[in-house]
């Protein structure tokens, strides 16, 4: 019972620590294939239900909780006995998108089985699990997922492999704020201090100009560097794809050009130092059309559309680390008007 309280801790932890990210819920169906030692049936049917927790800007794209339990009674071998067998799982999964509608996943992470009759060896405990799984992105952002789960079981190293097929619908979006408002795009941010010269002409006077040399037309903040939209859009090793997981930050930022037609956009690419340098630039160059493609598919004309592709040269975090390179390989946008 111990076990149980642990565990079930460790995931509402996971609950919480992610509440404010946009999730899916998938109801799904599954078999479970048991090892030979286990005296248990060697196939039988679960259901059960998962809520994901979507992330933005991490090495991984999606938080796992989840519940299985068996459909009936699953039967001992050579006994009268039978049992109920439940689990309760969290999972990191990481997405790798081969076009708008379809994807290949790994996932990777811990649980609790509970046996209600504990009999042959099979004892309620802690597993892990690891597995690799398809999803189908239907145009209505609803998306068929199958995967296969290996698992072993704490105390015996038992194995298991599921099988599941469920149904993710998305809900509870996270809204999509956009540092450029009305009051911003209507009226200057800040106003130059007279006889001290505005070279840049961004209407903040040179002795307090943090950024001195920004481009003609440019949107900037107070202190005059240009300002930095919530359009930071992450890409997978070697991939100009757009992950789904950033459609609503684009429609977002699509909604305030939209909004103002006045306002032009320039999208910044990049890429971490894995090749070579000609390779990332043109990488970073295909990233960054990858993003106006998005944006004119969204109805925004092409030519409010800027892009500068940077290679590896601009880098914001260490390329000695995965998760620095992960960093790295983005696309951003400043406005101007």
């Amino acid at each position: 019972m111990k076990k149980i309280i642990l565990a079930l801790c460790m995931l509402g932890s996971f609950v919480w620590a992610q509440n404010n990210y946009k999730y899916e819920i998938t109801p799904m169906i599954a078999g479970t294939y048991t090892e030979g030692n286990m005296d248990l049936e060697r196939n039988y049917a679960n259901a059960g239900l998962s809520l994901g927790f979507n992330l933005d800007d991490s090495m991984f794209d999606q938080i796992e909780l989840g519940f299985l339990t068996s459909m009936g009674k699953v039967d001992y071998k050579n006994s009268n006995e039978d049992t109920q067998i439940s689990r309760i799982f969290t999972n990191v999964i990481k997405e790798y998108s081969l076009n708008k509608n379809n994807a290949l996943y790994a996932l990777a992470g811990a649980g609790v089985e509970v046996y209600s009759n504990e009999a042959f060896n099979n004892e309620t405990g802690l597993f892990v699990n690891y597995g690799v799984g398809y999803k189908y992105i239907f145009d209505n952002a609803m998306a068929l997922k199958m995967d296969l789960r290996h698992l072993i079981e704490d105390d015996h190293g038992d194995n298991n492999l599921i099988y599941t097929v469920g149904l993710a619908i998305p809900f509870g979006e996270k809204s999509s704020t956009m540092p450029v408002t009305k009051k911003e795009v209507q009226q200057p941010l800040s106003q130059p201090v007279a006889n001290d010269g505005d070279n840049d002409f961004d209407g903040v006077a040179n002795s307090i100009d943090e950024c001195p040399k920004t481009e003609k037309n440019t949107i900037v903040d107070t202190n005059g560097c240009a300002i930095t939209v919530n359009l930071r859009i992450l890409f997978d090793v070697d991939k100009a794809i757009i992950k789904p997981t950033y459609d609503n930050k684009l429609e977002g930022f699509a909604k305030v050009l939209s909004d103002y037609p006045s306002v032009k956009t320039t999208l910044h690419a990049h890429t971490d130092s894995t090749a070579s340098e000609a390779y990332n630039m043109d990488l970073s160059i295909r990233r960054a059309n990858a993003v106006k493609k998005a944006l004119t598919n969204l109805g925004i004309d092409a030519q409010r559309i800027k892009t500068i592709g940077y290679g590896e040269t601009k880098p914001v975090a260490t390329n000695e680390t995965a998760q620095g390179r992960a960093q790295n390989r983005r696309v951003e946008a400043t406005v101007n008007q």
